[in-house]
């Protein structure tokens, strides 16, 4: 008898402490529900990479031959080089579609300029564009990639000294491997802009230099990208 009481003892024993982790497994998973759900979505987008066709927000960093910042979205890239005395444009972040080319000649973006602190646009061309837009692919939200634009097909002019003059432009302030921001058009490797045009900016660099003009190349380095946002379609 005494030995049947035991095992009943027993047996009552083991089901309250099965009971207790159930409980206590049930309390776990009920508390991990409310901080997911606290959390909403957001914490999926972790885990997601860009995709063909998902339109991205991004932070981006254009930068000169030796890294120099010249044009950024990144707040603290802007606020150091700038407390540096380091001249650069300013710009609000970029939204593009991933590995869809464009469709047009560039694409304008608003950029801040520190001299007079005013918006204006600014032209990515559309090679530039679509090497942002397939070099995303496959990035996720807060990672950091250098996109290399250097191979691009280089695109020059001739600036004559009779066109300097009538885009404000000295000839003997100009020196060769400076880089200038002047307007243009459309059509960059075509004709610089005129009256009838609509102006963008356009960062330069002074590839060569004679008493007749210069010679400028339209063509950026390297691009720093950081994801902000995947929005899938």
């Amino acid at each position: 008898m005494g030995e049947k009481k035991r095992k009943e003892a027993s047996t009552k024993n083991w089901k309250k402490i099965f009971v207790g982790i159930f409980i206590a497994f049930i309390c776990v998973m009920f508390a991990v529900g409310m901080i997911i759900s606290g959390m909403g979505t957001g914490w999926i987008s972790s885990f997601a990479t860009v995709k063909p066709g998902d339109v991205v927000v991004i932070d981006y960093t254009v930068r000169d031959e030796r890294g120099n910042p010249l044009l950024t979205s990144n707040q603290q890239v802007y606020t150091q080089s700038a407390a540096a005395g380091n001249w650069l444009l300013g710009s609000k972040q970029l939204t593009v579609t991933a590995d869809q080319a464009l469709t047009r000649p560039l694409f304008p973006v608003q950029v801040i300029t520190p001299d007079r602190q005013e918006w204006r646009q600014f032209a990515i061309l559309a090679s530039e564009y679509n090497t942002i837009s397939s070099g995303i692919i496959g990035m996720k939200v807060n990672e950091q990639k250098k996109i290399n634009l250097g191979t691009i097909s280089p695109i020059t002019d001739f600036i004559s000294t009779d066109q300097m003059e009538k885009i404000k432009l000295n000839l003997t302030n100009v020196g060769v491997g400076e880089t200038i921001v002047l307007p243009i058009s459309e059509y960059p490797d075509r004709e610089m802009s005129n009256s009838s045009a609509v102006e963008y900016l356009r960062i330069m660099q002074v590839v060569d230099k004679t008493p007749e003009g210069v010679t400028l190349s339209y063509n950026i380095p390297t691009v720093d990208v950081s994801i902000v946002s995947i929005n899938k379609r």
